[in-house]
């Protein structure tokens, strides 16, 4: 496809209409910070719900205990 077919079929695409060009000219890189591999018990119901959700399991676990932290030292 040429860049031209590609722009039409996007603004042909009805799941496109509401977004706006992004202006990338300013984004920068950002690196996340380096995990650290550990061990722990966790109960089996949790480790099946998580990993029920899909790939990623250990990444959801992550945000789940980093948005618990957030809110503790907020409040």
């Amino acid at each position: 496809m040429t860049e031209a077919e590609i722009d039409a079929a996007v603004a042909a695409d009805p799941d496109w209409a509401e977004l706006e060009p992004i202006d990338w000219s300013k984004a920068e890189v950002v690196t996340p910070p380096k995990k650290q591999a550990i061990s722990i018990r966790l109960d089996q119901d949790l480790i099946d719900y998580f990993k029920s959700q899909g790939p990623g399991y250990q990444r959801r676990i992550n945000a789940v205990l980093r948005s618990y932290v957030k809110q503790r030292k907020a409040g």
